[in-house]
């Protein structure tokens, strides 16, 4: 859990989750959303793979990363059951 809170930390990662919301999306079509290095882009997409937020497919020569709703909503439940 520690490692999802320190991925939903960083303002740029919750961007990104918001992108991926929509769609799946490469690192390059990432980036071009953003400011920022590719490479730092690459650092903050391994922060939330690391999460398990994420997740990656190789297809040909690109990476496709999209949204893990899996453990988004694992983490919806628990913050529900802070409020019971």
């Amino acid at each position: 859990m520690n490692a999802i809170f320190k991925a939903l930390n960083d303002e740029t990662r919750r961007e990104i989750l918001e992108l991926l919301r929509v769609k799946e999306m490469t690192a390059g079509d990432i980036a071009d959303q953003f400011n920022i290095s590719k490479p730092s882009i690459s650092h903050h997409l391994d922060i939330l793979k690391r999460a398990d937020m994420v997740t990656s497919e190789k297809k040909g020569q690109f990476v496709i990363y999209s949204l893990n709703t899996t453990i988004v909503n694992d983490i919806l439940k628990w913050i529900i059951t802070l409020k019971k």
